[in-house]
């Protein structure tokens, strides 16, 4: 179609004359107008109707109906709009295209507004939910605070009716026992003074009655008195003129007095064996040897105990790796020498408290197959003059045993201390020269283990008596690390998990709360950290749901490290209050043997 409706000049392969088809110049001569620009032109020129184009294609459309080519003209016209209309329709679908996926841009998009909108109003309504229950614990807290103030307002009235009750009682007590004193005092005067009036009336009459009344009991005693003796004299003259009888007295007497002395001292003697073998000394505290009541009092409690396999010395006891090792050495050699029934060797454990010095003592004769026996140091103090009996009635009682026994005296420093100070009371030196003349030799029956915070207070006797020495010290952040884990184990998640007991705990990492714990628990024992464990579980247990949260972990713990920090500053202040105190003393001391010590004499 460029060919029939095109402008300018154009020629046609089939000898159509062309068609002139642009629009005639303007009227007014030939060219553009002075006040429009080109461009205002341009767009000016599509709505301009140009009639003379259309008398044109008129006359080229009959030219074209007389020419031979006009139907082949015409099938390529058609073939040409059909093109046009493809494309048409192709664009038309690629605008409808175009515009269902703006549809489905647009529904995706407030799809999104939508679900953004859904999230700020959960957000918001939980934001609302967590402020109306903040709104509720905060007036529940009120509600409490009040409840609580109104009791200690009602217990503080009660308390004060009950005290001026209680004075108004007193003092009507006390008034009721003056008045009863005045009318007792005045009544014992009236008393007194009638009967003074009636004895000075009677005077006479009460001093002739006395005086036959002595005469009477002077009477009947010398006639007493003269037939005691008569009926004495005839009896013992009687009694010594028969031989038989006198014979017979003495013999009975010596048998009375054989008797008793025998059933005194064998008495005695029969007591010391029968607690020596069965009994348990008054300074022993705690043993694992079963006495014969003991024994028939809990048959399958000794029964397990005789048939029970010994267990790792170290087992349930967190130490030092180093420290494991050398108190696994001791408890190995400690069984061997008990098989080969050789001489044990005295231990020291020394260290701050709380380390585990006692539970691996006790482990370590379960380990070797001995009886353990624990006695405290000072248990031996108060007992003054007796010390010295009780001490030798322990090592008595220790030498019985069959299986050895492990003397653990715990707080050895109590008693073991140097007999060069002054403080010490004769007694307690006594006492421990008794302990000093039964350790003197090593035996194979029992073996001494000694426990002690200052071991420098120790007699040189009694360093002279350990064989070696085991220093029990605080864990170290590994130690610590595996004893959070190990008692949180034990008070608290183990009980959870079983279900057997009002506890539970809530969601957090167990791990790295531990891992927390044990960090910031420098300085604290074994015993402290094992202590830990059952004040969480406590805390479970005063919560109103039974559930254990960190909150409550991390404030029992920061509780625990507060009193730790106290009690080492009352230690810190207790040594320095110690030294202060015999500080003058050793002055003194220096002093006067300074002061003894005189320059010779010039020999000038």
């Amino acid at each position: 179609m460029s060919w029939l409706f095109g402008g300018g000049k154009s020629s046609t392969p089939s000898g159509f004359p062309e068609i002139p088809l642009a629009p005639p110049p303007p009227p007014g001569g030939g060219g553009d107008k002075g006040d429009l620009d080109k461009e205002y032109q341009k767009k000016m020129e599509a709505y301009r109707f140009d009639s003379a184009a259309l008398e044109r294609a008129a006359k080229a459309a009959k030219e074209l109906e007389a020419s031979k080519h006009a139907k082949e003209a015409l099938e390529i016209t058609k073939m040409q709009e059909q093109t046009l209309q493809i494309e048409h329709q192709a664009k038309i679908k690629e605008y409808e295209a175009a515009i269902e996926q703006m549809k489905g841009d647009q529904i995706r998009i407030s799809e999104e507004e939508r679900r953004k909108t859904l999230g700020e109003q959960a957000k918001q309504q939980k934001a609302r939910a967590e402020y109306e229950d903040l709104l509720s614990r905060r007036r529940y807290d009120d509600q409490l605070v009040q409840q609580q103030k109104m009791q200690e307002q009602q217990l503080r009235s009660q308390e004060e009716s009950v005290q001026k009750q209680e004075a108004m009682r007193r003092s009507t007590i006390e008034h009721e026992a003056e008045l009863r004193h005045k009318y007792e005092m005045m009544k014992l005067e009236a008393e007194l003074r009638g009967r003074a009036k009636v004895d000075r009336e009677n005077k006479d009459i009460i001093m002739e009655k006395e005086k036959l009344k002595a005469a009477e009991l002077r009477t009947t005693v010398l006639e007493s008195i003269k037939t005691a003796g008569s009926v004495l004299g005839s009896g013992f003259q009687a009694f010594i003129s028969d031989w038989d009888k006198v014979s017979a007295t003495a013999a009975g007497l010596t048998l009375l007095a054989v008797g008793v002395y025998t059933a005194k001292y064998g008495t005695g003697v029969g007591a010391r064996f029968i607690e020596a073998r069965l009994g348990k000394p008054s300074l022993v505290r705690d043993t694992s040897r079963l006495s014969v009541f003991e024994t028939l009092k809990h048959p399958i409690t000794t029964t397990k105990r005789l048939f029970a396999k010994p267990q790792d010395a170290v087992q349930g006891i967190i130490l030092k790796p180093d420290l494991e090792e050398k108190l696994r050495q001791i408890a190995i050699a400690t069984k061997h020498t008990k098989k080969n029934k050789g001489y044990y060797r005295n231990i020291l454990f020394y260290g701050p408290p709380g380390t585990g010095k006692t539970m691996f003592a006790k482990s370590l004769a379960s380990h070797s197959g001995m009886d353990y026996a624990i006695m405290t140091g000072g248990d031996v103090a108060p007992m003054g003059r007796e010390g010295v009996t009780a001490m030798h009635k322990v090592f008595d009682w220790a030498q019985t045993s069959r299986r050895g026994l492990l003397l653990f005296v715990d707080e050895a420093d109590a008693f073991l201390r140097k007999r060069s100070q002054e403080k010490i009371s004769e007694d307690l030196r006594a006492t421990l020269n008794a302990f000093l003349y039964r350790t003197g030799e090593q035996s194979h029956k029992f073996m001494l283990v000694l426990a002690s915070n200052q071991p420098e207070q120790f007699d040189w006797a009694i360093n002279d008596r350990i064989d070696e020495m085991v220093n029990f010290d605080l864990p170290t952040l590994e130690e610590r690390e595996r004893m959070v884990r190990h008692y949180f184990d034990k008070f608290v998640l183990k009980p959870a998990s079983e279900g057997k007991k009002r506890l539970k705990v809530d969601q957090f990492d167990y791990t790295a709360k531990c891992s927390e714990i044990a960090r910031i628990t420098d300085g604290l024992s074994g015993r402290e950290i094992s202590k830990l464990g059952v004040a969480w579980q406590a805390s479970a247990y005063a919560s109103e749901e039974g559930v254990l949260t960190e909150a409550m972990i991390d404030a029992r713990v920061q509780e625990v490290i507060e009193d730790h920090a106290k009690k080492m500053k009352w230690k810190e202040n207790d040594e320095k209050e110690t030294l202060h105190d015999t500080a003058p003393d050793v002055f003194h001391s220096q002093k006067s043997a300074s002061t003894s010590i005189k320059p010779p004499k010039s020999t000038q």
